[in-house]
């Protein structure tokens, strides 16, 4: 008997192993996901029970197997070919895979390595990033190598290097401008990320770019905005700008530059971030000729808007952002010192920062999310970016948080699931590979066990909290698979591995999480 029951035991776990094999891998000749109710990039409602056919990463069928509640037709459903894989989708729910469309992966001064930040990426469905600036194109093509060849799992990246890096000396001249840009195309970038420039240097470094067929992005950052803000950018070939920087000064109707206190330092990061919270209340009023000339002259010039949302949180509700629950289970003992107050840490501007400064930048959100809001009302294209790794904001669970922030500013969930995925697809030039789940188009994929149309909360790797029939708090959702290259990952697991970076990292350095200024 103790034989038996030990065969027995034994039979179980290979039965479960085998199964979590069966969907759990890849990448497989032929994958059919089962039964799933399909939340698409385009705006379409969700539908379902469909079948997703995939034949070696592409998207081969969408088969609608029958009505919510119904008992499918087995009849009716797409055949499995010998080898091939499927999924029991019954009553999940599948999105496109996601595309963060301002990322940095990671950093040294936060001590975060690639591995980590591709993990709770890849967790919460991200499967494109945009980088907008890293250690330099050469570090970033020999990730993409990595991912490329299996050595490491991790997103599809679309690298845009910043303006004038690898050079010892700043660019001086628009000859210099249209080398480097030539040259940084030719190293293998995909785009442009500009800080700054004096007119004439920013108009020949764009003109460039264009002329070869390449995405830019930027930040228009204080030092320049004064000559050089968001209108100009986009007459000269801009296809993006990022976080808002550049939006207001674009509508002042009464000064040329922001009201700064002559005591103003840019390197003093409490000075720089505290007045940037008060520039929209600066800019002309919504509904003016001035606010409705300078949109309209942004959609006819189809002008991708990224506004970043959740980075600049912090500084409307500092506690909700130091608090967040994932921290604890997450965040690396480098990172989170890298958050706290600093007079040298970019982003960490709590040199005494008070009731005042989060006022302010409630009313700075609000007016932005009305323009923003606004712009995508009017068929202006606006999409989903994090900036993570900075001030309190957690690769993947920033993300999701930006989708909650778009929300707030007044996009329906469908809208907001497009800024997501399609949006960013077309920003990046690349909705006729991912983006939809259509037929023809890469297998980029989300699986959720709970509505994300309900309450985005489910797609946090935390999950959400639920109060059950019974009286029991649980918690549901968090990504249950996300499908990049033909391979499904199990995203709680890849949760798990982050977790273990963390343990060990904590245990190594004896650290343990205290808020600013604790004992």
């Amino acid at each position: 008997m103790k034989n038996l029951s030990f065969f027995l035991l034994i039979f179980l776990i290979s039965l479960h192993y085998s199964f979590s094999q069966k969907i759990v891998g890849g990448p497989y000749e032929q994958l059919i996901i089962r039964g799933v109710t399909l939340i698409n990039g385009n705006l379409a409602p969700p539908m379902g029970p469909v079948d997703i056919s995939i034949e070696n990463n592409i998207i081969t069928a969408i088969d609608n197997v029958g009505y919510p509640g119904v008992e499918i037709e087995e009849s009716k459903r797409p055949k499995l070919k010998e080898g091939g894989r499927e999924l029991d989708a019954s009553g999940m729910y599948l999105l496109p895979g996601f595309i963060d469309m301002h990322t940095h992966i990671g950093g040294e001064a936060q001590g975060t390595t690639p591995e980590y930040v591709f993990n709770l990426w890849l967790a919460h469905g991200v499967t494109t990033v945009r980088e907008v600036g890293g250690p330099g194109i050469e570090w970033t093509k020999e990730l993409k190598k990595k991912i490329k060849s299996g050595e490491m799992a991790g997103p599809r990246i679309v690298s845009y290097s910043v303006f004038g890096s690898g050079r010892k000396e700043p660019i001086t001249s628009t000859g210099e401008a249209r080398k480097w840009v030539r040259e940084n195309i030719e190293k293998g970038a995909d785009g442009i990320k500009f800080f700054g420039a004096s007119p004439e240097i920013m108009k020949a470094a764009l003109e460039e770019n264009t002329k070869l067929g390449k995405g830019s992005a930027m930040h228009h950052a204080q030092l320049n905005v004064g000559r050089w803000n968001v209108l100009n950018s986009a007459k000269a070939g801009l296809t993006s700008m990022e976080h808002w920087y550049g939006l207001p000064e674009a509508l002042f109707d009464d000064k040329t530059v922001q009201h700064y206190p002559l005591d103003y330092n840019y390197q003093n990061e409490q000075h720089r971030f505290a007045e940037a919270g008060k520039l929209w209340n600066q800019a002309t009023k919504p509904g003016t000729d001035h606010w409705n000339e300078t949109m309209d002259k942004l959609l006819e010039l189809d002008f991708t808007l990224d506004p970043t949302f959740n980075i600049y949180e912090a500084s409307r509700d500092l506690m909700r952002a130091r608090r967040a629950e994932w921290h604890e289970t997450y965040t690396l003992p480098s990172l989170w010192r890298f958050y706290q107050p600093s007079k040298i840490s970019h982003g960490s501007y709590w040199h005494y920062w008070g009731t005042e400064e989060e006022v302010a930048w409630k009313q700075n959100f609000s007016t932005w999310m009305q323009f923003v809001n606004e712009y995508k009302n009017r068929g202006g294209r606006v999409t989903t970016g994090s900036d993570s790794g900075f001030i309190f904001q957690l690769y993947g669970f920033a993300y999701i948080r930006e989708m909650e922030l778009l929300r707030e500013a007044g996009f329906h969930p469908l809208e907001v699931i497009r800024a997501a995925t399609l949006n960013g697809a077309e920003a990046l030039n690349m909705d006729d590979k991912i983006g939809t789940i259509e037929v023809g188009k890469l297998a980029d994929l989300v699986l959720v066990e709970e509505n994300p149309l309900e309450n985005l909360k489910v797609l946090y790797g935390t999950g959400a909290i639920k109060l059950t029939d019974d009286n029991e708090v649980v918690r549901v959702g968090g990504v249950k698979y996300t499908i990049k290259d033909g391979i499904i990952y199990d995203s709680k697991a890849l949760l798990k591995k982050v977790e273990k970076m963390v343990d060990k990292a904590k245990k190594d350095e004896d650290f343990q999480i205290k808020q600013p200024g604790m004992k």
